[in-house]
């Protein structure tokens, strides 16, 4: 299918007719930026950091995964920079009373053609004045100066007023890896180079004109640091390059579809920073980023905690704060990712067209759906699905045609249909359905668990 053809809308659209991710509390009218994962959804999200810890961590010889807090105490983030410094640059329309942020007004009145990030807030403010870049919402030119907006949930602990203290909710997960650093490697026993990961939820008062779960105030990070020795940085910075890159492809993304971003203006404290774009339907946009942070993070909270960041080399016995190897990638962004590369209509014979998810089967909500032929074989198909259900995620539909059946499940992605029949009755053998292909075979029920349990692999 061509990649044009696959827009936002349809997205959206499949996603909530066949539970994939809902608008959160709809029925209350919603509430901007917020969206949940209904039955098929939270089964693809789950497959997909599945997939991530498994290539990370699982298959990594050195690696070892983190659940900290949430709430951390307030002196991480001044550590950090957060409380300081992490803000974005947004404007007031006063006709509509909508706010934007002033680097994609730019971004996208130039089509491109001018990165925001190269100037500073007052070039942003002259040229959005000169060029007198119109409101989105509303078409006017009438906007209040650009003011700095702290990204940062910020909430108290305290039973009452007079006791309360400021804390955040997490605006990233990598601070609970950076904090733990002495934590983990003082249990594990790790020698550098080592890698701390984290899947976690983090929060981000954004101001977003839409783009689904693109970007959202409450999403899931899938973060792994790298600790390294200086002078060995580069060479570890390009490897996660290739192994963050060769996750997708191997997840089932088009090479063409993806590209490398290096970024042009580095945070103060990066040797170098790099993203993987990919192409959404809203144009090329970042799925995650690469960076080499240097000796920046346990440098800080050494500084700001008063405890000794370093490492001891137990075969030079050289003391050293290590350097870090940021990957980092939104379970939420990757998951809009994989829904829309895996999108496809497809023109059949008699001029019928089905919409099908190609997801890899690893990542696919359900592997196998038991589709009885006949209600009256329903007894003999939900004994099948127990069966199936001992080794892998399965559905269940005796409702409609077999053809309607086939096409609900082409529309979550299911890679594999079992239908019983009456042959299944008399020799035990059920006939096995390819949802890429549509070829059917027949086998018995064991050589369908083997089957199945292969090609699930990633």
């Amino acid at each position: 299918m061509d990649k044009k053809a696959v827009t936002m809308d349809k997205i959206v659209n499949l996603c909530k007719l066949r539970g994939i991710i809902y608008p959160g509390s709809e029925i209350y009218g919603g509430m901007g930026n917020t969206w949940d994962y209904g039955p098929v959804g939270v089964e693809v999200k789950n497959n997909i950091k599945r997939a991530w810890w498994k290539k990370f961590v699982q298959e990594s010889e050195n690696s070892f995964g983190v659940d900290a807090a949430i709430l951390m105490n307030a002196r991480v983030w001044d550590a950090s920079g957060h409380t300081a410094s992490f803000s974005d640059p947004k404007m007031d329309c006063k006709e509509c009373k909508t706010r934007q942020r002033a680097d994609n007004l730019i971004e996208n009145h130039s089509k491109g053609k001018v990165n925001p990030d190269k100037l500073t807030q007052e070039e942003m403010q002259a040229y959005i004045d000169e060029h007198k870049v119109a409101c989105p919402n509303c078409g006017k030119f009438n906007w209040t100066p650009i003011r700095n907006f702290n990204l940062m949930f910020q909430t108290s602990r305290g039973v009452t007023d007079e006791s309360t203290n400021v804390i955040y909710l997490r605006p990233e997960t990598a601070q609970g890896e950076f904090v733990n650093f002495l934590n983990v490697q003082r249990t594990t026993r790790a020698k550098v180079p080592f890698g701390i990961a984290q899947v976690g939820k983090a929060f981000r008062n954004e101001i977003t004109p839409g783009n689904f779960i693109f970007r959202t105030i409450e999403f899931e990070q899938m973060e792994h640091q790298w600790f390294c020795k200086e002078g060995t940085d580069g060479e570890w910075y390009e490897y996660y390059k290739k192994s963050a890159k060769d996750f997708l492809l191997a997840l089932g993304f088009k090479e063409e579809h993806l590209r490398y971003h290096d970024h042009d203006k580095l945070a103060h404290y990066a040797k170098a920073a790099c993203d993987i774009q990919y192409l959404f339907p809203i144009g090329w946009s970042e799925l995650n980023g690469i960076h080499n942070r240097t000796d920046y993070d346990l440098s800080r909270h050494q500084e700001y905690s008063g405890k000794a960041m370093g490492y001891l080399d137990p075969f030079t016995n050289e003391r050293y704060i290590p350097y870090v190897i940021e990957y980092s990638i939104g379970a939420d962004r990757l998951m809009l990712a994989t829904l829309c590369e895996a999108y496809d209509e497809q023109e059949l014979e008699g001029g019928d067209t089905r919409v099908v998810m190609h997801f890899h089967p690893a990542i696919a909500a359900y592997k196998v759906a038991v589709l009885p032929l006949q209600k009256n074989l329903g007894e003999k198909a939900k004994e099948i699905y127990k069966q199936l259900a001992k080794y892998f995620m399965v559905t269940y539909d005796e409702a409609g045609s077999i053809g309607k059946r086939y096409r609900r499940q082409d529309e979550i992605g299911t890679p594999y249909c079992v239908t019983i029949d009456f042959d299944t009755l008399e020799n035990g053998t059920v006939t096995l359905r390819d949802r890429d292909t549509m070829e059917q075979v027949r086998m018995s029920v064991e050589e369908v668990i083997s089957y199945v349990n292969e090609k699930i692999l990633l």
